[in-house]
């Protein structure tokens, strides 16, 4: 189709154009025809992407522009959405301004003027606008509400968002590596709703029984419902087409994935609303390019960086679209920059617009939401041992909080251990052995990020013999740098104890573990404790004096590796010895809890942490915890190359024909062809990018067209590609819903495309009504196909009982297009 469209092309515009006085160059500017909107009979002409198209003086001005090398081609500004974007009044060039006077004059004489549209006629076209507006709005929201409350039981991970907005409405503290806005809001709607915080979300497939979840759900379907109107207005505004912001609306709306994710307790449809929300902002505000400084203008930009904050506060991968606007802002002030009839004093005030809309106002509500995150959360819970002990001491029920412990370090107290690298936790051990063949045989010694008995040690001299320091006639002798000592631990009377034989992981570490009976070993329970940046003899403070522990026998390092242990070591984290004595936070400790009855008490409250200290611990232990995430039990992870191809999907609900099944997996026929449309995508967007960089004369309703395709396009191609590549370079564990972002883009572009090409098919035959048949058909084609394929698939979604796919007697077994599907 685009060969034979390309050779049509050249053929028209061969005979289209005279012949130049000297045999080459463009033709007379009086033979140009007026540039219009081709092929829009629904909407006027009016903007496109970012600027507006303003009949045939801002046609031949960009070319004039183009000639003279004042503007980069289209190509290269189909990503930002602003480059040859021409500007009037107060934006717009001079040499803009005056090719198109010129040519607006020549064209108004060579054309008889044109009757407006009647009033009726242009309110009864609003009316139908608004109608199919309102219709793509219900056909969403009854996709996603129903059956909204099936099944009864917990699914995937609303066990954990579910949890987490429980921990809201009971204030516990707990850590997760996600930011706070998305559970504060799932919390909020549980509360809203009438549920009490109660449920305990332990495992998938409990029954909820009488507690409200359909709050939370609600909620959840609320917004997921909302991608779809806010896809259908950001195609609209691209492209200036309502066919093609209704294909992309049913692509959406008839996706299963999309359904799947927009009906359970999970982040995942709050984020895709934040970011298609942003989304919508910034090509609005593009569109109000040529009135800056107006009440619109100000209301988009403002909303894109409120939506910016709302994405970022949800995921981390909310920066993803930040980078986006980033760059369409870059953009956008760099054609700013070289437009010569904009004074200092203006590019200053786009400039300071910007940086107020975009990153102060987006950095400001994003610390609110930290502030109130901080403020609710104020009860000690499940997470505090990911947190440094000052950072506990501000959690209310944490024994740190308000306590008053003993200040120095004494023989005879029991303690717990803390590593100063951050979410590693405490010096821990159990009455568990290190399995056959891994080390020595002997009792396990990890670090643990839970409060728990078995972090608790007994600091004693090295000389075993020596009298009960607790003794009431015995004095108090206080723990020294440089002192030799021995850790006992507390629930099983072993000792910290290192030797020669590896680490379980850590091949180049030494092992570490329980050894002894009653307290009693040998000289491989040794330990010099010293205190970082100290003399000899100096008292160790609690809390405050960061120390280390060095193996009097190997002469190596106590610290952990953070590496996570099998299950026979209950996926704690590996201990080790190393040989390398260079100062590192994992080998580095401090002593939090302290008990002492023979010692005076001190207030703890001076030590809590500022609220910028507190902002910037958080950020650390969940980017840590991020690139620490490993697999669940019985989960499918995936490879980024398998998601754009649906290799595999993901099982929310149910693995036996008895139970209700749920499974996370997109609409193939809608997946597959928005893979095939970003390839069709580079190929024809390559074709025009091309013939505008040569200096090709398309014919006006073609390169309206082109216009569409490369800017509008662009701007979607682009947030597909920001939001899929840079998985690639991630370490972390990846699951199939990850890409769910970057498939809204991708169907975005496909209503787009496709609309286009029909289009352009349209115009390349000689007949009207057939031109107008061939369009209308392509489009009702692809919208009851994808309809019929959401008829084929949609108890993926909405769930399955009976036999599974495998079986020749389930009704979805000739739906099992892929080996991979596990349906």
């Amino acid at each position: 189709m685009l060969c034979a469209t390309s050779r049509l092309l050249a053929a028209r515009a061969a005979s289209a154009l005279p012949a130049h006085p000297r045999g080459r160059g463009p033709a007379p500017r009086s033979r140009r025809r007026e540039l219009h909107f081709p092929g829009h009979p629904e909407l006027p002409p009016g903007d496109l992407l970012a600027g507006r198209f303003a009949g045939p003086s801002v046609s031949t001005g960009r070319r004039a522009i183009l000639r003279r090398g004042r503007m980069p081609p289209a190509a290269g500004g189909g990503l930002a959405g602003s480059e040859l974007r021409p500007r009037r009044g107060r934006c717009g060039s001079q040499a803009a301004r005056a090719a198109g006077r010129d040519v607006a004059t020549e064209t108004a004489t060579a054309r008889s003027p044109k009757r407006p549209a009647p009033l009726s006629s242009r309110r009864f076209e609003a009316a139908g606008r608004w109608a199919l507006l309102a219709l793509v709005t219900l056909t969403s929201f009854a996709t996603r509400f129903h059956r909204l409350d099936q099944p009864p039981h917990i699914c995937w991970d609303e066990t954990h968002f579910g949890k987490m907005g429980s921990y809201y409405i009971n204030r516990t503290f707990f850590f997760d590596v996600h930011p706070p806005l998305g559970k504060m809001l799932i919390g909020l709607a549980g509360y809203l709703s009438g549920y009490d915080g109660t449920f305990l979300f332990q495992k998938p497939g409990d029954n909820y029984e009488h507690h409200s979840y359909m709050g939370m759900r609600g909620f959840c379907a609320f917004l997921g419902s909302m991608l779809i109107p806010l896809a259908y207005l950001t195609v609209l505004e691209l492209s200036r087409s309502l066919p093609a912001a209704l294909l992309t609306a049913a692509l959406l709306t008839f996706d299963t994935g999309c359904l799947t994710l927009s009906q359970y307790i999970l982040l995942d449809p709050i984020l895709m609303f934040f970011i298609m929300a942003a989304m919508l902002s910034m090509v609005k505000y593009n569109s109000c390019a040529n009135r800056p400084f107006s009440a619109p203008w100000w209301f988009w930009l403002s909303l894109t960086g409120v939506n910016l904050a709302g994405a970022l506060g949800v995921k981390f991968v909310g920066l993803f679209i930040i980078l986006q606007v980033g760059w369409n802002t870059l953009s956008d002030l760099w054609h700013l920059f070289g437009d010569l009839s904009l004074s200092m004093v203006t590019l200053g005030k786009h400039l300071t617009a910007r940086i107020l809309c975009l990153i102060v106002l987006p950095l400001a509500l994003y610390i609110a939401t930290y502030a109130v995150h901080f403020m609710v959360l104020n009860k000690s819970g499940p997470g505090d041992g990911f947190f440094s002990s000052a950072f506990q001491a501000r959690l209310s029920g944490n024994n740190l909080h308000n306590a008053s412990i003993p200040e120095h370090l004494a023989y005879g107290s029991m303690i717990t251990v803390k590593n100063l690298r951050m979410a590693i936790g405490y010096l821990h051990s159990h009455r568990h052995f290190y399995p056959e063949g891994v080390g020595a045989r002997q009792q396990q010694v990890t670090t643990y990020l839970h409060k728990d008995y078995n972090n608790l040690w007994i600091i004693k001299k090295h000389n075993s013999n020596s009298a009960d320091p607790l003794d009431p006639s015995h004095p108090v002798e206080f723990v020294r740098h440089g002192d030799i000592i021995r850790l006992e631990h507390k629930e099983t009377s072993r000792n910290l104890h290192s030797h020669y034989h590896e680490a379980p992981l850590t091949r180049k570490h030494y092992q570490v573990t329980g050894y002894g009976i009653n307290g009693s070993g040998d000289s491989n329970d040794f330990w010099r404790i010293e205190v970082i940046n100290r003399k000899f003899g100096n008292r160790i403070k609690v809390l405050r004096s960061r120390i280390r522990l060095i193996h009097l026998v190997t002469g190596c390092v106590l610290g952990s590796s953070g590496k996570v242990l099998p299950k026979w070591g209950w996926e704690q984290l590996e201990v080790t010895c190393t040989p390398y004595l260079k100062e590192t936070l994992s080998s580095i400790w401090n002593v939090e809890d302290h008990i002492n009855p023979k010692l005076p008490n001190i207030s703890l409250e001076v030590l809590q942490p500022s609220f910028p200290e507190i902002m910037l611990e958080s950020h650390l232990v969940m980017i840590r915890g991020n690139n620490g995430l490993k697999p669940k039990d019985n989960e499918f992870t995936s490879k980024p190359w398998h998601w754009p191809i649906n290799f595999q999907g993901l099982r929310f609900s149910g693995v036996n024909d008895t139970d209700f099944r749920v499974y996370l997996l997109g609409n193939p026929v809608i997946w597959w062809l928005n893979l095939l449309s970003i390839a069709l995508y580079i190929l024809s967007a390559s074709i025009f990018a091309v013939a505008v960089q040569r200096g090709a004369h398309l014919p006006v309703k073609v390169e309206g067209l082109s216009q569409v395709l490369l800017r509008g396009g662009g701007q979607l191609l682009f947030g597909w590609m920001m939001h899929y590549f840079p998985f690639f370079l991630m370490g972390r564990v990846l699951y199939f819903h990850h890409y769910f972002p970057a498939m809204l883009f991708s169907s975005m572009l496909t209503g787009l495309l496709w609309d286009t090409l029909l289009r352009l098919c349209a115009w390349s035959l000689a007949s009207y009504p057939l031109a107008r048949c061939v369009h209308v058909l392509g489009i009702l084609t692809l919208l009851l196909g994808t309809a019929y394929s959401f008829y084929l698939f949609h108890p993926l979604a909405y769930g399955m009982v009976g036999p599974l796919a495998q079986d020749p007697q389930s009704p979805m077994a000739g739906l099992r297009w892929l080996e991979s599907w596990d349906f």
